[in-house]
């Protein structure tokens, strides 16, 4: 099939898939692959999920789309089901995870302007990644992504990640800080994971500067660290988190949660979205987390990390231009000592779908269905083009 008229934001792989089952896909010629990265960390639930299949017909028959100038029941029902799960208050429903952190910026600068700061800036993260509209593509602590696109939007302050002291720094220097934005493990930036009190450290930082503590937790969240939020692994509780991705296992839904205090800030007026939790985004995304919850598939992810990278240490411990191999339950990272981006062309030649990012990290994203077979199979096949790659 021609591509021809589709504008080329992406370096496509030369493969296009008809069908799939839990960790598998295939293509139009019936080959199977192995799906180690969920559609980019999308897919939890695997593919074609039939709890999910079964909400999606089911709601499709009855109504799509009203309005949210409408009272919607389900989306009643997920925000009650996500405030119980995150223990935050409110939800601002939206399409994506960009969309969900353009919310969470909207409300810092907005509680900015109620404490009578004119020009609000927001601590944001070195080698993060917060989406590609524009006030998100200025958050983003990643210069590559943002050639071209200037003059970015100002009022956001990078700090290297997983340094206290630089924020602390910020803060005695800039007066007109009102929110620390972060990832608490950094997927496109390299599967970077922080010291384990470092979100704690934040949470005391915006408290005793009455700052906003806003956590975009969209690859992270719905279960992919082993905790449905990861923020949880600290027990404390962010002003703002973000979500999308696995939310709706493929169906576009994003959602802005937020605490008490910085859920009153956007009211009728000012902020909207079309599409956001519309019936059948809320339909998925309520199968997600049910389906979540009935087969334990959270607390599996624990157990499923250990495995994948306890084996994967074993037999590539005697590689020595394998850096590192870092995991926060099921988002893996494999640093090597040189740029391996061609090893997703080679991985696809074996029937299996990876991700480099930072140029030298494979990342790793399985669905939490993964099974023993299944891993196995990701290992072994791994090593072997991780070892021909640095002879």
């Amino acid at each position: 099939m021609s591509t021809s008229h589709i504008m080329s934001t992406y370096g496509r792989l030369p493969v296009s898939f008809m069908h799939g089952e839990g960790a598998w896909l295939w293509d139009n010629n019936n080959i199977r692959y192995l799906d180690a990265i969920s559609g980019i960390a999308v897919c939890n639930l695997g593919h074609a999920h039939p709890t999910v299949h079964s909400a999606i017909c089911k709601q499709s028959k009855n109504l799509i789309h009203t309005s949210n100038l409408y009272n919607i029941d389900l989306q009643e029902q997920l925000a009650e089901k996500l405030c119980g799960l995150s223990k935050l208050e409110t939800v601002f429903f939206c399409n994506s995870g960009a969309e969900a952190n353009e919310a969470a910026i909207k409300i810092a600068r907005r509680y900015g302007h109620s404490q009578g700061i004119t020009k609000p800036s927001i601590i944001v993260m070195e080698k993060s990644f917060h989406g590609r509209t524009i006030a998100t593509l200025s958050a983003t602590g990643n210069s590559k992504i943002k050639e071209g696109f200037g003059p970015l939007l100002q009022g956001f302050v990078h700090a290297p990640f997983n340094d206290i002291a630089a924020i602390e720094n910020i803060i005695q220097k800039n007066k007109n800080i009102v929110a620390i934005l972060a990832e608490p493990v950094q997927g496109e930036g390299g599967v970077n994971i922080p010291a384990d009190d470092y979100l704690n450290k934040i949470r005391k930082i915006c408290d005793q500067h009455q700052l906003l503590m806003m956590l975009d937790e969209v690859q992270t969240g719905i279960g992919r660290t082993g905790k449905f939020l990861a923020f949880q692994y600290n027990n404390i509780i962010p002003d703002v988190c973000t979500l999308a991705k696995a939310l709706g296992n493929g169906v576009p839904i994003g959602a802005c949660l937020a605490s008490e205090k910085a859920g009153k800030i956007l009211t009728a007026g000012t902020h909207g979205s079309t599409f956001g939790g519309n019936l059948l985004a809320c339909a998925a995304a309520l199968a997600v987390l049910d389906e979540l919850e009935k087969q334990k598939l959270v607390d599996q992810a624990i157990d499923k990390s250990a495995l994948i990278t306890n084996l994967l240490s074993e037999k590539l411990q005697h590689n020595n231009q394998v850096r590192n191999i870092r995991h926060k339950g099921l988002m893996i990272g494999i640093e090597l000592s040189k740029p391996c981006t061609d090893l997703v062309q080679q991985a696809l030649l074996k029937n299996l779908l990876i991700n480099v990012t930072s140029g030298n990290v494979i990342r790793l994203l399985p669905p939490l269905v993964i099974n023993r077979e299944q891993i196995d199979l990701l290992v072994n096949t791994l090593v072997e083009l991780v070892t021909e790659h640095t002879k």
